[in-house]
This record gives C-alpha cells, structure tokens and sequence, in this order.
C-alpha cells in the first residue's frame, strides 16, 4: 500500500465513524469520539511529518497554499479535540462541537 492509499483508508475509516455519529443516539456519540479522536490524531501525524513537508517542499502555487492550508486545518481539528476531550459527557457543547468538527473534517478531506 502506497501513502495515498494508506490517507484514502484512514479518510474511510473516519468517514465510517462519522456516519456512526449520525445513525446513533447521542449517548453513544461520546465513545464514538474517542475513536474518531485516535483516528484523527494518527492521520494528521502522518500527514503532518510526512507527507505535508514532501508537499510543502515539492510543489508550488496552487498546490503549495492548499499544503498550507491544510497545516492550518489540522490545528483548527486540534483545537476542537482538545476542547471537545474537555467537556463532560453531557454538556451542551459537546454534540455542536462534534457536528462542527465533522464537518471541518469532511470539508478537508474533500480538498485533499
């Protein structure tokens, strides 16, 4: 498996969780986001010592700022999952800040 490949099935994976959110009940969102959290945090490690840096340094105009732009979202996506690992289960932040986070997510895997 290439690292294109490997990214498209970590992108899948959390896609998968994603829907999980959406098709469950709100008392099993925290758990779901336990996994998805491990799942971000291992991608965007990839993403950010590998595979950006290659891009970063290898490209220029358009896929260049897109390179950079990507950096700026996966620390946008730590904010969240920090302050999201935060709350307690039952706060009232807890369910938008996951929506906003998927949605975040989704946004960015479809510029990637």
């Amino acid at each position: 498996m290439n690292a294109i490949e490997l990214l498209k099935t970590d992108h899948d994976r959390v896609d998968k969780l994603f829907q999980k959110v959406k098709a469950t009940e709100e008392d099993a969102h925290p758990a779901l986001f336990e996994k998805i959290k491990q799942e971000l945090e291992v991608h965007m490690h990839i993403e950010e010592k590998i595979f950006y840096p290659w891009l970063k340094e290898n490209s220029e105009g358009e896929l260049k700022d897109l390179t950079l732009e990507a950096f700026e979202e996966h620390h946008q996506a730590k904010i969240f999952l920090r302050e999201i690992e935060a709350l307690a289960d039952e706060s009232e932040k807890f369910e938008p800040k996951l929506k906003v986070l998927m949605e975040d997510i989704e946004h960015h895997v479809q510029e990637e």
